[in-house]
């Protein structure tokens, strides 16, 4: 221990004694010295490089006198810079020395602005190329005179000709000028290309005006050689028309003798205004004064405009603006390349169409789509096959392939062929990772969008839980609807900001979703007594989902008086301030509620849970308030028609019998699923055929780690306060019995002129039980009103004075 803390000691001592060297060399002082330092350095060797040229030669004799102050140098910064210039110029690299001049100049500029290390780094990186290169040009054409190249491009230049010839070295120097080019500037043909293009379109352009402005002018000036005997004759049909169309009235005319009307038509080829001259006979010389009011002046732009002008949008994630979206590395990435078996597809080729003819079948042409973990085999029949002919040989098809289970589709909708889905002997993990990254996901533009899986085309099939706008999933128990749940919820928090979507998680298991509690501030949202947000017992989920009716009826009233139908327009218009936030208007995040067992919810609440979700199915999906519910046991009285009748998209994992399939898909195929997160997915329509993309447990609490580990609310998203009819009480309570904290729960009521358990839990930090029976004692001593729903109670003392005076009373009495 003690030697243990002697080392400390001395790395501790050690530490303190370099870090004043290292804060030394990072002060801004430093840094500018060293700064102005290159800078001249820099015009100090260039000055001597320069005069090295004019006196190299006399300047030879000095070279080896450094410290002999009797020799004297011509160069104009003495016998160093003859020294430096000589070993960098003839020594060197020649005339590409003045490269290094450049580099340190540059580099002391940058480091008196500040510029980032990496910068230096590169521009020195590209200068010693460009030195090199240019040494070695030198070298090529100056072969005989070493000066220009200094002796490293003449010694490189003789190595590489002896090698690649004259003409070799020569296409390799250009090549790598091109080169240089191409990288350093980012110069591509493209550029050259278009520009060229758009210069030759311009000059079509040009010429084609220039054609018809010289037309033009040859037009006007035949026009002016005709003579004026033929120019009534090449009157246009217009002029013409005109002149029929014109009345012709005398100045003794008696149809209107106030006014005359003369009317000149010149005779050139051009269309003037008719000038009308008016002569109005004036009775009475009246003059008559016109007083205008000015206009009351109006504002250019509405309210809402201004603020929005002067604030911007708002941003609801402004809050945790610093949030960052889980990266692609939290998950784990595997092979996914599909391995193609040209024996095993030839094999199930033959005898599917060996099968086939057994039973007098022909086929005209087949097709084989290769997915990760079924092939799609796609047959045309002959003419004259009746389809339900080969959807009966499903079982003979599926013994002559020696498969797990065979799906016959006849036929393919929107195709003319008759699909058959056989499994693979080898099949591919879709990892999360290529469903989340793939372009399609990333790039949506959808509300909720949740990346599945892939389909047999390989494919990432994407779909939008907005829109569908409730899930149902079902599957026997190990086929893979947990980890359908996780894919969900994952991709949610891929995608969206912990403002935009809250979830509300019921797993009876108790073990599901228990890694998403460390998210609980980020994205879950729950009712304000409980204190974990996963809800696990079973009272509390028919609390939670009547909660979710009152917040379902909450956010109607402010779509209602917002004049809006959904809540994507809504949160638009809150967005771009037309809403007033003191009107109780605010930003609304959509709700994802996800039951992961809801076989026994059934079993253990029956109507009581059933009632309030059928509620929400049916009218939460215009504000946002999504239901994902799963139950491995698709038995009628679990999915009742209620319930399936709202919920037209669902997902089926592998079911043990047909009975079941029917349950969930109103259609066959279920049970011949291969398992492992092999599922058909229908929204109403068409069935589709997908893998779901596995994630493990250890990638779900990667994320959350990552995304718990951030900055968070204060507390979860809080769900309106619902107590049942049975535990609103106006029976007495005993003053002996009253909690030992009544009086200052008293006080704090009257102090927040609220009353509510929520309040109190938060205050006097006490469990819900607690609070509840305190909010019901001061219900019977008066202080608080009856319970309102999902309003706070009100209270009925003004103050301490009449709190004191109340409860004097009840001792007396």
């Amino acid at each position: 221990m003690a030697r243990s803390k002697q080392t400390k000691t001395k790395t501790s001592k050690s530490k303190e004694e370099k870090t004043p060297v290292f804060a030394f060399l990072k002060t801004r002082q430093t840094q500018n010295i060293l700064g102005l330092f290159l800078i001249l350095f820099s015009v100090f060797l260039c000055i001597a490089f320069i005069s090295f040229f004019f006196n190299w030669q006399a300047d030879q004799s000095t070279l080896n006198h450094l410290t002999d102050k009797t020799v004297k140098s011509n160069n104009l910064l003495g016998k160093i810079g003859a020294n430096l210039s000589h070993f960098f110029i003839y020594k060197g690299f020649g005339l590409a020395a003045f490269f290094i001049v450049y580099q340190i100049f540059i580099t002391g500029f940058y480091i008196l602005i500040k510029r980032k290390f990496a910068k230096i780094i590169i521009s020195w990186n590209w200068g010693l190329l460009s030195m090199v290169w240019l040494s070695i040009t030198l070298g090529f054409l100056h072969q005989k005179y070493a000066l220009l190249s200094g002796i490293v491009g003449f010694e490189i230049n003789n190595y590489l000709q002896t090698f690649l010839g004259k003409t070799g070295l020569a296409i390799v120097l250009v090549f790598l000028f091109f080169t240089y080019i191409i990288i350093r500037y980012k110069v591509t043909i493209d550029t050259y290309l278009e520009n060229w293009k758009a210069q030759r379109a311009e000059r079509q352009e040009n010429a084609e005006k220039e054609a018809i402005e010289i037309s033009s002018a040859e037009e006007v000036e035949k026009v002016k050689e005709i003579p004026l005997e033929n120019k009534e004759e090449k009157k246009s049909e217009f002029e013409l028309s005109l002149e029929n169309l014109q009345p012709t009235i005398s100045k003794h005319s008696d149809v209107n003798k106030k006014e005359t009307i003369t009317l000149k038509i010149e005779e050139e080829p051009k269309i003037e205004p008719v000038l009308v001259e008016e002569t109005v006979e004036d009775k009475n010389d009246l003059d008559i004064n016109v007083e205008i009011s000015e206009e009351e002046e109006h504002s250019t732009e509405n309210l809402s405009d201004k603020i929005l002008k002067d604030f911007g949008e708002f941003d609801p994630t402004l809050e945790l603006s610093n949030f960052r979206f889980p990266t692609f590395n939290l998950l784990k990435q595997y092979n996914e390349s599909i391995s193609i078996d040209p024996e095993e597809l030839e094999a199930n080729k033959n005898r599917i169409v060996e099968t086939l003819k057994n039973y007098k079948i022909g086929i005209a042409e087949i097709k084989a789509t290769v997915g990760p973990t079924i092939t799609l085999y796609e047959i045309v029949p002959e003419a004259g096959i009746r389809i339900s002919k080969i959807k009966n040989l499903e079982d003979d098809i599926a013994l002559s392939l020696s498969a797990l289970g065979i799906r016959i589709i006849a036929p393919i909708p929107g195709k003319g062929t008759i699909g058959i889905e056989v499994p693979n002997k080898k099949s591919t993990i879709v990892s999360m990772h290529s469903a989340i990254s793939s372009k399609k996901f990333q790039e949506s533009q959808m509300e909720l969008p949740i990346g599945l899986g892939k389909t047999i085309s390989n494919e990432t099939f994407v779909v939008d839980l907005a829109k569908m706008p409730h899930l149902l999933m079902a599957g026997a128990t190990g086929q893979g609807k947990s980890v359908g749940l996780n894919a969900v919820l994952t991709s949610l928090l891929y995608k969206k900001h912990p403002a935009e979507v809250k979830f509300v998680l019921v797993d009876p298991k108790k073990v599901e979703l228990t890694l998403f509690n460390k998210i609980e501030r980020h994205y879950l949202a729950k009712l304000p007594d409980s204190e974990e947000a996963i809800i696990t017992d079973t009272t509390k989920v028919v609390h939670t989902l009547n909660s979710l009716c009152i917040e379902m009826d909450n956010r109607y009233d402010l779509l209602k008086s917002a004049m809006v139908r959904n809540i994507k327009e809504y949160n638009q218009k809150f967005k771009k301030r037309k809403l007033n936030p003191n009107d109780g208007h605010q930003f609304l995040p959509y709700i994802v509620l996800v039951i992961d067992e809801f076989a026994d919810l059934i079993m253990t609440a029956g109507k009581e849970v059933e009632t309030p979700i059928a509620r929400l199915a049916q009218l939460a999906r215009a504000i946002g308030i999504h239901l994902i519910v799963a139950t491995q046991r698709p038995s009628v009285n679990v999915i009742t028609g209620i319930i399936k009748a709202n919920f037209p998209a669902r997902i089926a994992f592998r079911v043990t019998s047909k009975i079941d399939s029917r349950t969930i898909l109103d259609a066959g195929g279920a049970d011949q699923l291969i398992g492992r997160g092999d599922l058909l997915y229908t929204n109403g329509n068409s069935i589709t055929r997908i893998q779901c993309a596995f994630v493990d447990t250890p990638e779900v609490e990667k994320i959350t780690d990552f995304i718990g580990s951030q900055k968070a609310y204060a507390e979860a998203h809080l769900l309106p306060e619902y107590v049942d009819d049975e535990s609103g009480t106006s029976i007495d309570v005993d003053i002996a019995d009253r909690d030992k904290l009544f009086k200052e729960a008293a006080e704090i009521i009257i102090t927040a002129q609220q009353g509510s358990a929520s309040l109190l839990q938060r205050k006097l930090k006490l469990g819900y039980n607690r609070a509840g029976r305190l909010i019901d004692q001061l219900e019977a001593a008066g202080i608080v009103g009856g319970f309102e729903g999902s309003k706070a109670r009100q209270v009925l003392v003004p103050d301490f004075m009449a709190l004191e005076q109340l409860l004097e009373n009840e001792k007396k009495q």
